[in-house]
């Protein structure tokens, strides 16, 4: 009541609503709320809001801010939800036990196929039928791992820019009440920086959840967008998928399945008999996504036009500016490996399947050439993917790489065809795309040589042939 005898005209001066203070106090870990901040919150206004609402408000809050930390990593659980509100809406049946059996019988059926044109071991692999919501829950962690890096780059470049811009702006450039009097407006928002990195990883938490819904929505298979998303034995078929997409065709659904069946089969073992490969993918964005370069300037100048303190336009404001223009080398480098990967990838499921489906469906050529266009035109979804992360899932390159695998077929079969993955040391690289023709040959012609220091080793110890007498027999020669 001291209070009321310091300020006569204002017989109390409350606190913030509980509500409020207890969503304050779960963003600053528990911690008693800083006086400043306190007054600042009130100067917006946000002590008269309707207890009702606000209640409401601030356990929308707390449910986004839960699993939230201080880093401005990704909060798996945030995103997982706004991705199964995303595919939720635009309609996710439950997979019926029919669509199931088609899925194991689709794939059972294209191992058989496969086993014609390729050793790749497939042990143990099964067909699997996924709601959208499935394929979101399985894949999610994948997404997180390598998205992380740019949340949390982006959170450190927007606490950054946003407290430069008010140092800049000054008290007097703030709307009336919003800083106590005397108050540095930067100095406070060094005070806020834990939570307003908390704000920004789950803001980017709801765009991947965003991104990955949508993403959810045009995937035929588990691992389309070929990223190992799903491991073995797993070989996941999306039925609503499947059918849109053979009825956009107008071909035979069974026939699409099949060969959609075909296609995730082949990379699942390819995933699965190569060791490496999976992990070198995943490192490869990981390494492109670590040394993202935010572009400040740009978060500065979409930051001077808004209100720091509303969510939403910040968002909107920030909307394709968020990384720089220009690629570090290091980015360069990392891209240059993960778009050879992915049409290495991509050709060698193209030239397997195309052998594979060739004896056994009629519309075999149709669908592996919409299969090619679909890939390299993209999706909306895969645009959305690309502003989130600054990065294009897509092999550029299919045809090179499945020309390469050809021209290795035609000239030692689906052995030398496949053996290109033995070892990373062997594997194709960017400059080989651009000469396949070159590839093959220096790849034959370490066992010619191979061949030819054996019989030289075996004619120089004289047991080049039964009866023969080698130049061992013969003594010294003299020029």
């Amino acid at each position: 009541m001291t209070e009321s005898h310091d300020r006569p005209d204002e017989p109390e001066e409350p606190g913030l609503p509980p509500e409020l203070e207890q969503v304050l106090r779960g963003l600053t870990g528990g911690a008693e709320l800083d006086p400043q901040m306190v007054e600042m919150m009130k100067g917006m206004g946000l002590a008269d809001v309707d207890p009702q609402m606000l209640q409401m408000v601030a356990g929308q809050v707390q449910a986004m801010f839960a699993g939230a930390d201080d880093s401005g990593s990704v909060d798996v659980t945030v995103a997982t939800d706004i991705a199964r509100k995303t595919v939720a809406a635009e309609g996710d049946p439950s997979i019926a036990a029919a669509a199931s059996a088609d899925a194991r019988q689709a794939v059972d059926v294209a191992n058989l196929w496969l086993d014609a044109v390729t050793d790749l071991d497939h042990s143990g692999l099964v067909g699997r039928a996924w709601s959208r919501a499935e394929w979101v829950e399985a894949t999610m962690p994948v997404w997180r791992e390598l998205v992380d890096p740019i949340a949390v780059g982006v959170g450190d470049a927007m606490g950054a820019a946003m407290t430069k811009q008010l140092g800049e702006m000054g008290e007097s450039g703030l709307p009336e009440g919003m800083v106590p009097p005397g108050t540095n407006p930067a100095a406070m928002m060094g005070q806020m920086a834990p939570m307003l990195r908390r704000m920004q990883g789950s803001m980017f938490s709801v765009q991947l959840g965003q991104a990955v819904g949508a993403l959810a929505g045009e995937v035929l298979t588990g691992s389309e967008v070929s990223i190992p998303l799903v491991p073995a034995p797993d070989v996941v078929l999306m039925p609503q998928a499947v059918a849109a997409f053979a009825a956009g065709l107008e071909i035979d659904e069974p026939q699409a399945r099949l060969h959609l069946a075909v296609r995730e089969s082949a990379r699942t073992r390819l995933f699965h008999a190569v060791p490496w490969l999976a992990s070198q993918v995943l490192a490869a964005v990981r390494d492109y996504a670590r040394d993202t370069t935010i572009d400040t300037d740009a978060i500065e100048e979409g930051l001077r036009s808004i209100d720091p303190t509303d969510a939403e336009a910040m968002q909107q404001a920030l909307a394709g500016r968020l990384f720089a223009p220009q690629q570090s080398p290091a980015q360069k480098a990392a891209l240059s490996r993960l778009e050879t990967l992915l049409a290495l990838v991509e050709g060698w499921v193209d030239v397997v399947t195309a052998a594979a489906v060739a004896p056994h469906l009629p519309q075999a050529e149709a669908l592996g050439e919409a299969v090619r266009r679909r890939r390299a035109s993209g999706g909306p979804a895969e645009k959305t993917f690309a502003a989130l992360v600054g990065l294009e899932l897509r092999p550029r390159r299919l045809r090179d790489a499945a020309n390469l695998f050809a021209a290795l077929e035609a000239s030692g079969g689906a052995d030398a065809r496949d053996a290109a993955w033995a070892h990373p040391d062997v594997a194709p690289q960017a400059a080989d795309l651009d000469d396949p023709l070159g590839y093959v040959e220096r790849q034959r012609t370490p066992t010619g040589g191979d061949d030819f220091d054996a019989e030289l080793d075996a004619f120089l110890r004289g047991d080049s042939g039964e009866g023969t007498t080698g130049p061992a027999d013969e003594g010294p020669r003299t020029s």
